[in-house]
Order: structure tokens, then C-alpha cells, then sequence
């Protein structure tokens, strides 16, 4: 079902893998499109300071700008940040931080954290005696499931000689350059397809012929003719496309919309505008332009001459405008979609590959002629309807993040029974060939509805294991009966702990985490108190390194033992040495913590 969620999502709105990973925490309207929690444990973390740049940018007798860069998919918690003033007399009377990304924890209740980049701005109490360094505290963790302990650095400040630490400040974002052009190749790819996918509903493909030759002028032409036509009209079409992009990426940006994309009641809107766009797809009503603004361009494309470049570059351009019914609604969404991002660029490349999409057809049809085009029929309001049923997911995938899990896995059940339904589920007139094929996954989607709805009444919220607690019997154990683990603070303890267990020759493994580590917390829930895991852990002697403090010794313990921070789990043999491969960093899910515990026990 996730994969099926991932492809609806990345065809309407095309935007995969990293542009939302620059979210709010896997919570952002980004992240509908790149989720990276539960990444496994082959993750490769990043050192905390290449994760987390801070550097001076400008400083005065009176003020100090800082800012941090932060690498995609990592983030800062606000109330963490500290900054102190080191030699002078200098104090800090004011801190400006702009609005962070509100995020709810069922564990530690609402924070605030900051993306990509921080700007910071303090206010030194004037006629003190300038300060040599800055002593900058603060803590972030990592979308994959990884918390760095508290970090302290000091940056030179300009009066004792240089600003060093702002240098390289930008470098980390760097590292991570490649990652993300792959994504925006794949999200343009994606996009590109809807736009092709767009062209084959019944409202655009009848007028393809049409509007091939109003762009052509005469109907005998050459080819090379005939292409230059055409193309001119499909690159004034997305140059236009491209624009409007660009232009509500940078209404979103200035209205700080992703920052606000937590608010149950923006999810809550976004959520509504996507079933509106939806009902528009299944011909519930037309969405488009007001007739005063449809109107104008309207006459000015009629009144625009076909057989000349600057003229069907000028008919492309006026065409934007005027969109289709068909082509409205899931244009829309996307546009809700880039103004949530605050991307101006990426905006505009993305509505550039969706326009391009959509006129490939037309320069195929130019070239070669009417031929090419197939023939009209039912199918083309499936095209348009699958449309809408992929706006509806998008829908409830917003607000899986603000209602009850088994609420959620409700509504997937009835989007399901929907497809179902549209696939000829109660259709009984004879069908073969592709019609059967669409009967019997018609039959899989009632087989799914019907699991989800009744994981739904059980309490169950997984779509992906929607009768996950209907097997009988206890799945969980309490986290409140006794400590599973040893709980220790200090390393010396650590080696006591693992010194017995090869004393006695069983293997061991060590735990590393703390209280403000969330996904220690889901760890905990989700895997460390499972019975087959409990089953497993059983045969080890059971350490947890608590690094709540952070205490000196314990870091020193984490740089001994190359660590970022927790969650991690390090797996030792009978002789008390550490199996490197199969050491866990970061979230992983049950079934891979299992395959290396049992790995563990099998080494040991």
C-alpha cells in the first residue's frame, strides 16, 4: 500500500525522495515524497559538526549575526540553542530566532525545530567591552532516527582575529549536493509522465488535432517546419508554466507556509483543497479560471496567428491560461504543493517538466499526423478518474498526521472499496482480455478494503499490516513492568557489565540512549518490547548506556567507540568483542533487528 501511496503521490505532485525530506521532520507536506524513517541500520550519519555548520556573519560592538547550515534531513531543536559571550564584558540582552517548524511528540509534547538553515541575531548590551569568542550550545537529531548529545562550540568572533568557524560554514550542505540532484532528476521524471498521463483525458486528447493545426497554420508543411511549430508552442506553454511556479514558490516562502504545515489546521485545508480538486476530477463540477480572466485570453489566443514561431510561442503562452477541466484540478495541487515548499526554483522546474509532458504528444501529432492519436473511448475517464483517486490519497496522507491511526486506516479502507468499485467490482457483464485483469484487481482492493476496515474497528493503524493485533494473544509487552535492560551512566560501568558477561560466556549488547532521544522511545515501544524480541534477547546479558547527562565520560565513551549519538545498539560476542557488522544506528525496523540479533547469536 505504501508503494502504491508513494507512486499516486510522486506522479501528481512529482516531487520524490529529497524535496521533502527538507520538512518538518517527515511531517511536512514535503514529506509526502520522501520519507526516510525506519532507513535501516546501513545509514551513514553524519559527524554532528557536518551536520550542523555555525558560523559568524557579521559582528559589531552591538549585535551579532550567526547562522547554522544545517544538511537536508537534519534538524535543530530550539530550545536547546544557548549562546554565551567569552572574555569582555559584553552580555547578551536579546536573542531573535525566526519561526521554527512546530512538531507535537507523544513523548515529549510540542517543540519547535529548524530545517536547512538558521539565522540567528544577537543584541550585546551596548558600551561593554568587545567579546573574543562566542560560546554557541545546541542539540539536533536526524529525520533517519539518530539524536546527537548537547554540542558546544566557540567561534571567533572578528575582534580576536578572524572567523574561521564561518569559513566552511556552507561546506556540510555540500555533502549532500549529489543526493538531492539525483531526487530533482527523478521528481522532473515523474512530473514529466503526469504531464504526458494528463494528455490522454477526455477533455485535452479530442483537442490535440485541433490545436495542431491552429499552432501549424496550413496542414503542408515539412517536418522540420512542423517541429519548430510546435515545439515553439510547448516551450511558451511551460515558459508560462515555469513562471507561475516560480512565483507561488516565492508566495509560499515569504508566507512561511512549510513552517506552518504542522498546524492541524492547515493540514486540515490543504487536506479539503485536495478532495475539492478530487470531486473536480470525477466530473462533480468543473474547476476553472473566472470567466473575467478566461475570457480575455481566450480572445487573444483566437486572435494570435498560427505559422510563425513568435506566434505559437505567444498561442502556448495564452493556452497556460487557460487550462482544461481535466488539467485544472491536479494543476492545482500541485501548485498547493510548491507553495507549501517556499521553492522557487524547484517550482518552476517542476511545472516546466509537467507543461512538456503535456506537449510532446502535440509535436509527435504535428510531426507525423492524427495517426499517432488513439481512439476515444470510456478509458479516458479512467485516466481522468485515477487522477482523482490519487488526489484523495494525497488527502488522507495530510491527515494521517493529525487523526487517530485506526480513523486513517478507516479512510484508506474506503479509498480502497472506491477503486474497487471503479474497477468493475459489481460490474457482471462478460469482460476478457484487460477487462478481467481490471476485475480481478478490482477483487483485490475489496479483499484489502475489507481487512483495513476491520484492522480499523481493532484499533490497528498500519496500512501496510491492517490485521496486525487480530492473531490473538498478547503483542506487546508493557514498558512499565521492570527494566529489561542494566541501566548504567558511565562507561566504567559499561565495561563492568560486558567483563561479566564474557566472565560467563554469553554474548552481550549494549544499548545507547537517552531521555530526549525520540526514537529511542520508539525503539523502545516498537521493538525492545515485542515479545519476538524479547524471545531473542533473552540469551544476552542486557546493558543500556543512558547518556541523558552528557556527560565528559560518556563522550569520550562515544568517540572511543566512533558513535554520534542514540539510538545504537552494539552486538558482542562470548568473548566479549563487538561484531562491527552487525551494529544497528538509528531506527531500524523490527524484522532487521531481529535478522542481527539472531546473527549475533549465531556468531556468538
Amino acid at each position: 500500500m505504501s508503494l502504491i501511496r508513494l507512486l499516486l503521490i510522486a506522479l501528481l505532485l512529482g516531487n520524490a525522495a529529497l524535496a521533502t525530506a527538507n520538512t518538518a521532520g517527515n511531517t511536512g507536506l514535503g514529506s509526502l515524497f520522501g520519507e526516510t524513517s525506519n532507513v535501516g541500520s546501513t545509514t551513514q550519519f553524519l559527524p554532528v559538526h557536518e551536520a550542523f555548520r555555525a558560523g559568524i556573519v557579521e559582528a559589531e560592538a552591538e549585535r551579532i549575526q550567526l547562522q547554522f547550515d544545517i544538511v537536508p534531513e537534519y534538524y535543530l531543536y530550539r530550545h536547546r540553542l544557548k549562546f554565551e559571550l567569552q572574555g569582555g564584558d559584553g552580555e547578551i540582552t536579546q536573542v531573535t530566532l525566526p519561526d521554527g517548524v512546530d512538531r507535537t511528540d507523544e513523548f515529549f509534547g510540542d517543540v519547535e525545530v529548524y530545517y536547512n538553515s538558521l539565522n540567528v541575531e544577537l543584541a550585546i548590551a551596548p558600551g561593554s567591552t568587545p567579546a573574543d569568542q562566542l560560546r554557541v550550545e545546541y542539540q539536533g537529531c536526524a529525520d533517519a532516527g539518530l539524536c546527537y548529545p548537547p554540542e558546544i562550540v566557540l567561534l571567533d568572533l572578528p575582534t580576536a582575529g578572524g572567523t574561521s568557524a564561518s569559513s566552511g560554514a556552507g561546506s556540510a550542505v555540500d555533502n549532500t549536493a549529489s543526493g538531492d540532484d539525483s531526487s530533482l532528476w527523478l521528481s522532473l521524471l515523474l512530473l514529466f509522465a503526469a504531464g504526458l498521463a494528463l494528455t490522454f483525458t477526455p477533455c485535452v486528447l479530442p483537442m490535440v488535432p485541433i490545436l495542431t493545426g491552429m499552432v501549424l497554420g496550413r496542414e503542408n508543411i515539412d517536418r522540420p517546419r512542423a517541429f519548430a511549430l510546435s515545439l515553439s508552442y510547448v516551450l511558451g506553454m511551460a515558459l508560462t508554466f515555469a513562471a507561475v511556479g516560480a512565483l507561488i514558490g516565492l508566495f509560499g516562502a515569504a508566507l512561511n507556509i512549510q513552517a506552518r504545515l504542522q498546524s492541524p489546521w492547515v493540514l486540515g485545508v490543504f487536506a479539503v483543497f485536495f478532495v475539492i480538486f478530487a470531486l473536480a476530477m470525477f466530473d462533480v463540477f468543473n474547476l476553472r479560471l473566472p470567466a473575467f480572466i478566461r475570457g480575455p485570453a481566450e480572445n487573444l489566443g483566437n486572435r494570435a496567428q498560427g505559422g510563425s514561431i513568435p506566434g505559437a510561442a505567444v498561442m502556448g503562452a495564452l493556452s497556460s491560461l487557460v487550462v482544461s477541466p481535466c488539467i485544472s484540478a491536479p494543476l492545482a495541487g500541485a501548485l498547493v504543493y510548491i507553495s507549501a515548499t517556499g521553492d522557487a526554483w524547484g517550482g518552476a522546474l517542476r511545472l516546466f517538466a509537467l507543461a512538456i509532458g503535456m506537449g510532446v504528444p502535440l509535436i509527435l501529432v504535428a510531426m507525423f499526423g492524427k495517426t499517432l492519436l488513439p481512439r476515444s473511448g470510456p478509458w479516458l475517464n479512467q485516466v481522468k478518474q485515477a487522477f482523482g483517486f490519487g488526489l484523495l490519497a494525497v488527502a488522507i496522507w495530510l491527515l494521517e498526521r493529525v487523526i487517530p491511526g485506526p480513523l486513517s486506516l478507516a479512510l484508506w479502507a474506503a479509498l480502497a472499496a472506491g477503486i474497487a468499485v471503479q474497477l468493475g467490482l459489481f460490474d457482471r457483464s462478460p469482460r476478457a482480455g484487460i477487462g478481467r485483469v481490471a476485475q480481478a484487481a478490482a477483487l483485490l482492493f475489496a479483499f484489502y478494503s475489507a481487512a483495513a476496515l476491520f484492522g480499523a474497528l481493532a484499533g490497528n493503524s498500519d496500512p501496510l499490516r491492517p490485521l496486525q493485533s487480530l492473531g490473538g494473544g498478547k503483542t506487546t509487552i508493557s514498558s512499565s513492568e521492570t527494566s529489561y535492560f542494566t541501566k548504567v551512566t558511565t562507561a566504567d560501568a559499561v565495561r563492568q557489565q560486558l567483563a561479566q558477561a564474557r566472565e560467563a560466556g554469553q554474548p552481550a549488547i549494549v544499548e545507547l540512549s537517552a531521555d530526549w532521544c525520540i526514537s529511542c522511545k520508539v525503539i523502545e515501544r516498537e521493538i525492545i518490547d515485542h515479545p519476538s524480541v524479547r524471545a531473542g534477547l533473552d540469551g544476552f546479558v542486557r546493558v543500556q548506556l543512558d547518556v541523558t547527562d552528557n556527560t565528559p565520560d560518556q563522550r569520550a565513551w562515544l568517540t572511543e567507540q566512533q558513535l554520534f549519538g542514540p539510538p545504537a545498539f552494539l552486538f558482542l560476542d562470548r568473548q566479549g568483542r563487538e561484531i562491527p557488522e552487525l551494529r544497528i544506528q538509528g531506527e531500524v525496523p523490527r524484522e532487521t533487528f531481529i535478522r542481527y540479533m539472531n546473527a549475533a547469536l549465531e556468531a556468538g
